[in-house]
């Protein structure tokens, strides 16, 4: 199984990128939703599973699903937005938007991996 991490922290994509790896994935890391996109285009097929943050330079999460979405190539990879973005209405827009589930910052890994069992990811 495939994931990309897409956060501008670096301590963040390196804790939500060891958590997955536990979980037997193989992990590509992004700081912005352009670079996600750049690398996404340049890659024979999609990560089985991307994880986002909302709030980034150059793209930000919520554009970056909008975009995605609009591909046919990546309708089929689910988007977890992770991100300190607490109100209702942010994952309700995030959710519209074609997120797959919403996780708010700071979170346990049990959170994470309980996120990634209701999308199908994990068992």
């Amino acid at each position: 199984m495939q994931a990309m991490v897409i956060d501008d922290s670096r301590p963040i994509r390196r804790i939500e990128s060891d958590i997955l790896q536990e979980l037997g994935f193989e992990t590509t890391a992004a700081v912005d939703g352009r670079d996600a996109l750049t690398q996404l285009l340049s890659r024979d097929a999609p990560p089985d599973v991307v994880l986002v943050d909302w709030n980034m330079p150059e793209m930000d999460g919520l554009e970056f699903i909008k975009t995605l979405r609009r591909d046919a190539r990546f309708r089929g990879v689910v988007v977890l937005m992770v991100t300190t973005e607490t109100e209702p209405d942010q994952m309700l827009r995030a959710l519209s938007a074609g997120a797959d589930e919403y996780l708010m910052k700071p979170f346990q890994k049990e959170g994470l991996v309980e996120k990634l069992r209701l999308v199908g990811m994990v068992r």
